[in-house]
């Protein structure tokens, strides 16, 4: 049944149970609804907001771009977080956690926690809300668990925008769980403020596999499950990470970055964390630090979407389509050159 179709049964005194037929109107053509709704702080009308953000459709587009324009007025007023962390290190237990910490200090805490899309039909695999639901069901909190839509790194390509409904409908915390995976970190770390990596217990062996440079985006490194007969090893983790830190590149300017321990699962030094969070706004705010790199992350925001219209305007073009499949076989083929392939392709996109 169409999403703008609904059913509702009805039956009065002495009538038989009749069908009556009711139609929505278009996500579309509601949009100044949601705009009220969000300035009421309504989660519906957020989610709303956030499926027409996501909509691929080409009539979706227009009315989403217009949407974010009156919201942006009303956006920026937030702490944007990022959280990444190796497999197992607990990132949704620490989300769920924190989040939960913040929520009963009176904060109103949005959790973006983009998923590996399926392969088959490109939904959310991982399923966040289930994995968090003392979290999802607070009422100061809302999660939307996305797919990446086989965005470059897992990151979905429309998490910019719904960072804006988001901050919009008053969400003054926003955490941003990555999947992990490439790049996904180094996409984060351009739209957040705070930057947080989750390890485990361990560092001598996990270390050979981690990439320095995504140890150099982190804002503070977080070993988690310190609790019970791991405390000790968590400890000695975090000296060892101390130590690695101390010959890194800051993330940022004037910032030392922290190696902390913690409990996700006990709440214990969840804490210190969220106090670290509020040294480090404290100290770019301070610095000016704070808001060039707002600027910057904006200016990234605008190149990156010039680039994605170029690639689906150049993707899109019917002869390009045309052509591509016989080129790709040439090439895979060795018959020819990547360059000249590539270039028979921009002859016929930019051909009158």
């Amino acid at each position: 049944m169409p999403d703008s179709v609904m059913w509702k049964w009805a039956s009065g005194m002495g009538e038989d149970i009749q069908k009556k037929f009711i139609r929505r109107k278009p996500i579309e053509e509601n949009v100044d609804g949601i705009i009220d709704g969000l300035l009421l702080k309504d989660r519906t009308m957020l989610s709303r907001a956030i499926t027409l953000i996501e909509s691929n459709a080409d009539r979706h587009k227009k009315t989403a771009e217009e949407m974010l324009q009156h919201l942006l007025p009303l956006s920026g007023d937030s702490i944007r977080i990022g959280i990444t962390g190796v497999p197992g290190a607990g990132k949704s237990t620490f989300i769920e956690s924190f989040g939960l910490l913040l929520c009963n200090k009176g904060h109103r805490v949005a959790v973006l926690a983009v998923d590996p899309s399926s392969t088959l039909h490109g939904g959310s695999i991982l399923g966040d809300k289930t994995r968090m639901e003392r979290l999802a069901n607070h009422p100061n909190a809302f999660i939307r668990p996305s797919p990446s839509g086989g965005a470059l790194g897992g990151v979905h390509r429309k998490t910019r925008e719904t960072i804006i409904a988001c901050e919009a409908a008053g969400y003054d915390v926003l955490l941003i769980e990555t999947v992990g995976v490439g790049q996904s970190e180094v996409m984060v770390r351009g739209m957040v403020d705070f930057f947080m990596l989750l390890v485990l217990t361990g560092a001598g062996d996990e270390l050979q596999g981690m990439k320095k440079g995504i140890m150099e985006l982190a804002d503070a490194v977080i070993v988690n499950k310190a609790d019970g007969r791991n405390l000790d090893l968590a400890k000695k983790t975090q000296r060892e990470y101390k130590q690695i830190l101390h010959f890194l590149q800051p993330a940022t300017k004037g910032w030392t970055t922290p190696a902390l321990t913690c409990s996700a699962l006990y709440q214990e030094g969840i804490e210190q964390v969220w106090e670290t969070v509020l040294r480090y706004m404290k100290m770019t705010k301070e610095s000016g630090q704070f808001w060039e790199s707002r600027k910057m992350q904006a200016k990234e925001w605008l190149y990156a979407q010039i680039k994605e219209q170029l690639e689906r305007s150049f993707f899109g073009d019917n002869k390009v389509k045309s052509l591509a499949p016989e080129v790709e076989k040439k090439v895979m083929n060795e018959e020819m050159t990547v360059a000249k392939a590539s270039g028979l392709l921009f002859d016929a996109f930019y051909e009158k």
